[in-house]
């Protein structure tokens, strides 16, 4: 009788280990560390819009004038990542695109993946070594989206509705685990 109890006991003890073990694998998705996510987005491209009265497509393209040639992209605010939790580097740009929109841009991204990564706009301060990994949720920020790779260029749009002066900084935020992994203070150009 006593073999059996402690036969059952071991079953109970490995069912509870393996659903541990299968649970905290579905947790930290530890294999997310070594498959990377590459993702080369160019910069969106600027529309012309005609304005009305002026020539249409009839006129030459080199001949376009002022009121129908877009203002292109230009970079309002630029960054370069420090790295937090894991080791990250790469350069972050605002850039209002000539519809009068702005975009985040991550350029030269290289970090680690992870369960659950954001890109995150904040108004915490961008600090060095341990300091910086866990400020960026203490104040105001927003979710702009989950991170598209873990390496690469990428482009995430910004609001209409946010300001995004009041952020001047970004961080590859892990949501799962409240960590950053790398942060970049935004200057204005």
């Amino acid at each position: 009788m006593g073999r059996f109890r402690t036969e059952r006991r071991w079953r109970a003890a490995a069912v509870v280990a393996a659903v541990v073990v299968a649970a905290g694998l579905v947790w930290f998705k530890p294999w997310a560390l070594w498959v990377d996510e590459t993702v080369h987005e160019a910069l969106p491209a600027a529309q012309a819009t005609p304005t009305p009265g002026s020539p249409t497509s009839a006129m030459p393209s080199s001949a376009a004038t002022p009121s129908t040639a877009p203002s292109g992209p230009v970079t309002v605010a630029r960054g370069s990542f420090i790295s937090h939790e894991h080791a990250t580097t790469g350069t972050v740009k605002i850039v209002r695109l000539a519809d009068g929109g702005h975009t985040l841009r991550l350029e030269g991204l290289d970090t680690s993946n992870g369960p659950d990564l954001r890109v995150w706009l904040s108004d915490a301060p961008v600090k060095a070594g341990t300091a910086g990994w866990r400020v960026f949720d203490e104040g105001k920020y927003v979710n702009l989206a989950k991170l598209k790779g873990n390496k690469g260029d990428q482009n995430y749009a910004l609001p209409a509705d946010v300001d995004w002066a009041a952020y001047p900084s970004v961080s590859i935020w892990c949501d799962r685990f409240d960590v950053s992994f790398g942060a970049a203070r935004l200057v204005r150009t």
